[in-house]
């Protein structure tokens, strides 16, 4: 008997990240008896911080976060989507792309990954509590204040979910981070986006400090103090009925003077080891995960959260979750693609516990920025490797 073409897959250990991938490799294994795909998780801190120069080597499959991709770039150990899948098949996925989504794993002219799964900070609402306080879904940012300050608002403090926040502000602000060379941000917008940030953390209960956007859900559906997160990376599984012991009501984010919030696009790709000896099984299982027919049925059905279109526009999709696709999209169309250059890395995983040092214990804006532009610097000059 042959010996099956057996292929590794590493991803994050969440409902959303594991379950599709488990579900697709069973049915491509029925599919194509002749493989095997084993998929291993890490956790949410693992997903982010361990190096794909690192996972690539140990496995097959790997399931990427996008700023992962000018480093992959780099190193070259990935393998590039359009060198092994027609042409047709990745202009489907660049134009049904959900925002930015398939753009941010498109670097260098190459594609490192598929865009099957999509992401960014939206609002979420316990409306049975809103209900029952006489109190509609907020509008504006001064609404969150306001219900801030009743201790019914919470989200995620945590360093990364942090800077997320600060590039919201100041895209919301009317200015994208990182466009200078030696600024992350004006002055007169980052002086702003401190103090307006800082406003809301000094009416949050410390204890989301600790908690990354998933446990900040778990708090409001296992809880009733929490009725309103207005930011943190979507998650459909909390809109689907059983999946939590009360329902979450996802919205597109509040508006600030006048202007709807811009996030900062998250998701997840599925991307291939340039190392591995089986690249063209491994692609054509890609293929399969990300195809419409598969997004929409099987991998939606599981857990997932689509990166195809075709799923956020379904009405099936939308009806098992409680229209969490449709009402979100418009968040996930504009949001804002964050820098993927090799060295962001190193500045992204340190950037935020200035801002949380700030928001925590208070202090000079100006000083902060300056020890944010000073690390921004040497982002753009150090391999983000030695400073991982």
């Amino acid at each position: 008997m042959t010996a099956k073409i057996q292929l590794r897959g590493i991803t994050w250990g969440h409902t959303r990240g594991l379950v599709p991938m488990v579900a697709t490799a069973q049915r491509y294994e029925e599919l194509h008896p002749e493989v095997e795909i084993v998929w291993k998780k890490r956790t949410l801190q693992e997903f982010a911080d361990k190096s794909v120069t690192d996972l690539a080597k140990e496995y097959d499959l790997l399931v990427i976060d996008h700023p992962w991709t000018g480093h992959a770039a780099a190193k070259g150990m990935l393998a590039p989507f359009d060198d092994y899948l027609p042409a047709e098949f990745l202009t489907d996925q660049r134009v049904n792309s959900v925002g930015k989504s398939y753009e941010s794993y498109n670097f260098l002219g190459k594609q490192w990954a598929l865009a099957t799964d999509a992401a960014t900070p939206v609002a979420a609402s316990r409306m049975d509590l809103l209900q029952a306080l006489g109190l509609a879904v907020p509008r504006t940012f001064d609404d969150v204040l306001a219900l801030a300050k009743k201790g019914r608002v919470g989200f995620s403090l945590l360093p990364i979910d942090v800077l997320m926040s600060f590039y919201m502000f100041c895209c919301s602000l009317g200015e994208e981070p990182c466009q200078d060379q030696n600024k992350v941000i004006s002055d007169d917008i980052g002086v702003q986006v401190l103090k307006l940030f800082k406003s809301l953390a000094d009416v949050l209960d410390p204890a989301f400090y600790e908690k990354n956007p998933f446990k900040v859900f778990e708090a409001m559906t296992q809880g009733d103090e929490i009725a309103y997160c207005p930011f943190a990376y979507g998650y459909s599984n909390y809109a689907r009925a059983g999946y939590a012991r009360k329902i979450l009501h996802f919205h597109d984010l509040v508006s600030l003077n006048g202007v709807p919030m811009i996030s900062t696009l998250g998701g997840a790709g599925l991307a291939v080891s340039s190392q591995s000896r089986h690249i063209a099984v491994a692609m054509d299982y890609a293929r399969f995960v990300a195809s419409p027919e598969i997004q929409e049925t099987l991998y939606a059905e599981n857990g997932g959260q689509p990166g195809h279109l075709l799923a956020w526009k379904s009405e099936r999709v939308n009806a098992c979750t409680t229209n969490y696709f449709a009402s979100t999209l418009p968040a996930l169309e504009r949001a804002y693609l964050r820098p993927r250059y090799d060295g962001h890395l190193y500045f992204q995983d340190h950037a935020g516990d200035m801002v949380v040092e700030y928001l925590r214990q208070g202090g000079n804006e100006m000083t902060v920025l300056e020890k944010m532009n000073a690390m921004y610097r040497r982002s753009l000059v150090v391999d983000s490797e030695e400073n991982g």
